[in-house]
C-alpha cells in the first residue's frame, strides 16, 4: 500500500458497519459480478443502493456506490451462485468480527441462510458465501491446499483467518503498545502520532458515531486526516465518502494500467520496426555498392593466377590503377570467391527496388509509433486510451506474440525467412530455400494466416499473417503478398502470373514430400502483371 493512499483498515471498515445497519431488512434485487473479485449488491429500504464489495488487493474494500453497475455479458460462476442464493433474500445483520478487516452480511432467503463473508486484507482478500451449516458455497478464490494452511474449497467448513488473539483497541490506554490491541493500523498510529487523541477512536467504536472525510489523492477516512498535512473535506457519512474516494482511485489505477498496457505493447512493436530498419539499411548500403561487389569477383577471376591456396587476401589494382585489397575464403578457389561476390552482387540488385519501399514504409511505421507513444504518455482519459488503442490495432500494431515458448537465439530456428510489411501494416513472411519454405509452412503459419504461392511452378512460400482476422485484409495486400511470391519465383521474368492463396489450414504437405513440396484447396488466383 502506497503511503499516499488511505488504506481500507478495521476503523474504515468499524464506520461503514455501523453505517450498515440501516440496510438490515433490505432486500437483495439483483447481483452483479462486474470484474472477477468484485461483486455489486442492490439494497431495497424504501430506495435503492449499491452496495460494493472488492477483494482486490490494492483496492480491497466494501462501501455503497452511487452508480447502478453497467451491464455485462455472461455472470461468472460466483456471481452466479450469489445470483441464485441470495436474490429476494433479506439482510438479517451486518457486522464486523471482533475489528478484524472481515465483513460479515447475513441474508434469509427462499434457498436458506447465508452469510456473505468478505476477509479484506491486501493480497489475502477474498469474498465467500456461507450456509448455515459454515460451509463454503462459493468464492471469489477458491484456495487449495497447497498454496495456505487455511485452503477456501467448495463445501469445505469455513475458518476464519487464524489471527493471535488481542484485546480490543476500545481497552487501551495511554501508554499502552497499542500495537498490541487489534483494530490498530499503521495508518492508526499516524494519526496518533500527530495528535489525534486516543479517546475519540474509543468512543466512535464504542457509540458507532463516526466521521467521514476525504483528503483528495489520498482516500477517505472516518477521522480527520488534516492533520497530516492533507486538504480534507468532510461529508455526510463514510459510505459517500469511500465511493468518492475509490471512484478517483480506481479511475486512476484503470486509467493507468491501461496506458501501460498499450505503451508496453507499443514499443514492443516500435523496437522490432527499429530491428527491420537497420536490417534494411544495410540491405540498402549493400544494393548501393552491388557494382563495387561486382568488380571484387572479376578482379578475383582476373588475378586468380596470383592467389595461392589458404590466402585470406588479394592483393591487386583496380581498373583505374587503384591498389585494392580483396577479402577471400580460404576454403574456396578463386573462381568460387569470385561466384560468390556475383551472387551477392546479383542478390542485392534484385532487391534494391523492394527494399527501398520497404524502408520507407517502416520508417514511416515507426515515427508514427513513436508519436503514438507520446500521446498514449499524455492522455488523460481513459476513452481515449480506448480510441488510441482501436487506432493501434487497426494498424496491425497489437500483434499478439503466436508461438509460445523459449525465445529462439536466432529467429526461425535459423531458417532463412524474410519479414516485409504490407501497405496496410500486416506482417508478410516468405523462405528463400526450400527447408525455409517448409518450416514457414508448417511452424510459423498459423490456420487463418494466408498462404501465396505461383501456380504450377517453383516460387517461395508466402505467409500474410491475419492475426485471426483473415477477412480484413484488403486487395492491396493481397497483391503486395502475391507479388512477393512472384519475385521469388522461376516466373519471376515473365509478364503475367498467376499466384494461387488460401488459409494456411487448406494447405498440406504430404508425407515423405520432398522439401519445400506442398499441396492445398480452396484456393483463389490473382494475376499479377510486370510493368514495363
Amino acid at each position: 500500500m502506497s503511503s499516499r493512499h488511505i488504506p481500507y483498515d478495521s476503523l474504515v471498515l468499524a464506520a461503514v458497519v455501523a453505517e450498515g445497519q440501516e440496510w438490515v431488512g433490505a432486500r437483495i434485487q439483483k447481483v452483479w459480478q462486474p470484474d472477477p473479485l468484485v461483486i455489486v449488491l442492490s439494497l431495497y429500504y424504501g430506495v435503492e443502493r449499491w452496495l460494493l464489495v472488492s477483494a482486490e488487493a490494492e483496492t480491497a474494500r466494501a462501501h455503497l456506490v452511487s452508480r447502478r453497475p453497467s451491464p455485462a455479458g455472461d455472470i461468472p460462476a460466483f456471481g452466479a451462485t450469489l445470483r441464485k442464493s441470495l436474490t429476494d433474500g433479506r439482510v438479517v445483520f451486518v457486522r464486523q468480527r471482533g475489528l478484524d478487516r472481515i465483513l460479515e452480511v447475513g441474508v434469509s432467503s427462499a434457498q436458506g441462510d447465508y452469510q456473505l463473508v468478505a476477509e479484506l486484507m491486501g493480497k489475502h482478500s477474498n469474498i465467500m458465501l456461507v450456509d448455515s451449516s459454515r460451509r463454503v458455497v462459493g468464492a471469489a478464490k477458491w484456495v487449495g491446499r497447497s498454496q495456505s494452511r487455511r485452503p477456501v474449497l467448495p463445501g469445505q467448513p469455513y475458518e476464519p483467518p487464524p489471527f493471535d488473539p488481542k484485546p480490543p483497541l476500545t481497552q487501551a490506554t495511554a501508554g499502552d503498545d497499542l500495537k498490541q490491541y487489534e483494530g490498530w493500523s499503521p495508518f492508526l498510529g499516524r494519526l496518533l502520532d500527530a495528535g489525534l487523541p486516543l479517546a475519540d477512536v474509543q468512543r466512535a467504536l464504542a457509540t458507532g458515531q463516526f466521521g467521514a472525510f476525504v483528503a483528495p489523492g489520498h482516500g477517505a477516512y472516518p477521522f480527520d486526516v488534516s492533520r497530516l498535512g492533507w486538504d480534507t473535506l468532510s461529508k455526510v457519512g463514510i459510505n459517500q465518502a469511500l465511493d468518492q474516494a475509490y471512484g478517483e482511485r480506481v479511475g486512476q489505477d484503470k486509467l493507468d494500467r491501461a496506458k501501460a498496457a498499450l505503451s508496453s505493447q507499443l514499443r514492443r512493436v516500435l523496437a522490432h520496426r527499429a530491428r527491420a530498419v537497420e536490417e534494411l539499411s544495410r540491405a540498402r548500403e549493400a544494393a548501393a555498392q552491388a557494382d563495387q561487389t561486382q568488380r571484387l569477383g572479376e578482379l578475383v577471376l582476373a588475378y586468380q593466377g596470383a592467389v595461392k591456396s589458404g590466402d585470406t587476401k588479394l592483393e591487386a589494382w583496380d581498373y583505374d590503377g587503384t591498389p585494392v585489397s580483396v577479402p577471400l575464403d580460404p576454403t574456396k578457389s578463386p573462381v568460387e570467391n569470385a561466384q560468390s561476390y556475383f551472387s551477392r552482387a546479383k542478390k542485392a540488385k534484385a532487391r534494391a527496388e523492394e527494399v527501398d519501399s520497404q524502408h520507407g514504409r517502416i520508417v514511416a511505421d515507426r515515427d508514427a509509433i513513436q508519436a503514438l507513444l507520446v500521446d498514449v504518455e499524455e492522455c488523460q482519459d481513459l476513452e481515449r486510451v480506448d480510441e488510441l488503442r482501436q487506432f493501434a490495432d487497426s494498424r496491425h500494431w497489437l500483434r499478439v506474440e503466436q508461438h509460445a515458448g523459449p525465445k529462439e537465439e536466432r529467429p526461425y530456428a535459423g531458417h532463412p525467412v524474410r519479414e516485409l510489411v504490407s501497405p496496410a501494416g500486416w506482417r508478410v513472411l516468405y523462405g528463400t530455400n526450400a527447408t525455409s519454405n517448409d518450416y514457414l509452412t508448417t511452424k510459423v503459419a498459423r490456420p487463418n494466416d494466408l498462404w501465396f504461392h505461383v501456380r504450377g511452378v517453383t516460387s517461395a512460400h508466402v505467409v500474410l499473417q491475419t492475426e485471426n482476422k483473415p477477412d480484413r485484409v484488403q486487395r492491396a495486400d493481397l497483391m503486395f503478398a502475391a507479388q512477393v511470391a512472384v519475385r521469388n519465383s522461376v516466373s519471376k521474368h515473365s509478364h503475367y502470373v498467376a499466384v494461387d492463396y488460401t488459409l494456411k489450414k487448406y494447405v498440406r504437405k504430404p508425407r515423405g514430400s520432398a522439401a519445400g513440396f506442398a499441396t492445398y484447396v480452396q484456393e483463389k488466383t490473382l494475376h499479377v502483371e510486370k510493368a514495363d
